[in-house]
């Protein structure tokens, strides 16, 4: 199982952070106002910007990707995992049977419980964090369907086939998903 676009949802949320502070909040921070001096006496020059108020859309955004990195570690902790696994042979099915069962199915059930308990108040983001859960959710099953094509102590190629085939509708679901929030967020003037 590839981890590339799993790895780049969590990259995008890493570098996201960075690229939401606005440039020079930073060194603005360290010194809100400048001073000036006369012969007798100073007076204080208030150079304060006041930074734009968000609008709903935009605080909605922030709210919602924050709810996003929340519930990522449990993704992260399902597919970390399953690393190494990918290629199930008889040899190492009861070690797949066991990540699946202790690790990867709980965390990625916790994952997607979490996904369907954020509700962003944005119609359009609703609809994008719909396809999320979906792609999510199908994964979840295809997990499932493979945990069952390795439980026994001889591998069910049928099963674990539709398994797959569920996880890469699911990872196809995901990936419509990504390019929806990058041109919303794009819309909304957020580089993602």
């Amino acid at each position: 199982m590839k981890k590339s676009w799993v790895l780049s949802i969590i990259m995008s949320f890493v570098l996201l952070g960075g690229v939401l502070a606005p440039a020079g909040s930073y060194a603005a921070a360290a010194d809100d106002s400048t001073t000036t001096y006369s012969d007798d006496a100073y007076s204080e020059v208030d150079t304060t910007e006041e930074e734009p108020e968000l609008t709903a859309d935009e605080e909605d955004f922030l709210n919602y990707l924050d709810q996003l990195d929340s519930a990522s570690v449990y993704e992260e902790k399902a597919f970390n995992a399953l690393v190494g696994s990918s290629y199930i042979t008889s040899s190492n099915r009861k070690s797949v049977f066991l990540k699946l069962t202790n690790t990867a199915i709980p965390n990625y059930t916790k994952y997607v419980s979490m996904l369907k308990l954020i509700k962003p108040q944005n119609a359009e983001l609703q609809k994008i964090h719909a396809s999320l859960i979906k792609g999510s959710y199908t994964q979840l099953e295809g997990f499932q369907l493979a945990k069952k094509a390795v439980s026994k102590t001889t591998i069910n190629s049928a099963v674990l086939k539709q398994g797959n085939a569920k996880i890469d509708t699911g990872k196809k679901s995901i990936e419509k998903y990504q390019k929806e929030l990058s041109a919303y967020a794009d819309k909304l003037g957020y580089e993602f």
